[in-house]
C-alpha cells in the first residue's frame, strides 16, 4: 500500500513521480523503464522517490490504480447520466473508442501490464485481475438491466470485444477497429433485448 500524505493530499513530488511513471510506463512498457529515469524526468531525488514509493512495484501498482480510477470515472459518468442501460453501454463503448483513437494510443494499459507480469500470484497481475473483474461486473449489471435473464455470457462477450478492439486499435486503422467494435456492441445489445 502506498503511504498516505498529510491531509490525504499527495505532495507535488509524488504527483510528478506518478504522472511521469504513467506516461512512460504506458508509452514504453514497465520493465523497460528504470527508477533512475523516472526520478530524473520527475525532477526529484531517489530519496524522495523511495519516501513515496518503497519500491518500483509500489509505483507500478499506483500507476495501475491511476488507470483504474480513470476508467472507473468514465463508467461512473456513463451510469450517472441516468439513461437506459443500453444507452449507458453505448456511451461506455464510445468512451472506449475515443481512447483507441487518441494520439499515441498503445493498447490497454492493463493488458500491457499483465503481459509483463505473467505470474498469476504477482501483485501487479492481481491488480489487473481486480480491475478486469470490476469492469466485467459493471457491464454485467448494465446488461442485466436490459433483460432479466442472466447477463454473464453477454458481459463476457462485451469484454472480449473490448479486449480485441483495444489490442487491434494500435495495430490497425483505429477508425475501422472502432466502427467494428461499435457494430459488435449493437449486435450484442439486439441479442440482449430479444
Amino acid at each position: 500500500m502506498v503511504r498516505s500524505e498529510p491531509n490525504d493530499r499527495p505532495s507535488d513530488a509524488r504527483s510528478r513521480l506518478l504522472k511521469t511513471a504513467c506516461r512512460i510506463f504506458y508509452e514504453e512498457g514497465i520493465h523497460s523503464v528504470g527508477v533512475d529515469r523516472i526520478v530524473t524526468e520527475a525532477q526529484v531525488t531517489r530519496a524522495t522517490f523511495y519516501r513515496h514509493f518503497p519500491s518500483k512495484e509500489d509505483l507500478v501498482l499506483a500507476y495501475l490504480d491511476e488507470m483504474h480510477r480513470a476508467e472507473r470515472s468514465q463508467a461512473d459518468k456513463a451510469v450517472a447520466a441516468g439513461v437506459p442501460a443500453a444507452d449507458t453501454i453505448r456511451s461506455l463503448s464510445r468512451s472506449i473508442t475515443q481512447g483507441i483513437q487518441s494520439p499515441n494510443y498503445r493498447g490497454c494499459a492493463f493488458l500491457n501490464a499483465v503481459a509483463e507480469y505473467p505470474a498469476s500470484d504477482h501483485p501487479v497481475h492481481l491488480a489487473v485481475l481486480a480491475h478486469r473483474q470490476w469492469f466485467l461486473d459493471t457491464v454485467t449489471q448494465l446488461l442485466a438491466k436490459i433483460r432479466e435473464t442472466p447477463a454473464e455470457a453477454a458481459a463476457h462477450h462485451f469484454v472480449m470485444m473490448r479486449d480485441g478492439a483495444t489490442s487491434a486499435g494500435c495495430l490497425f486503422d483505429p477508425v475501422v477497429v472502432c466502427e467494428t467494435f461499435l457494430r459488435g456492441v449493437e449486435g450484442l445489445l439486439r441479442r440482449q433485448v430479444t
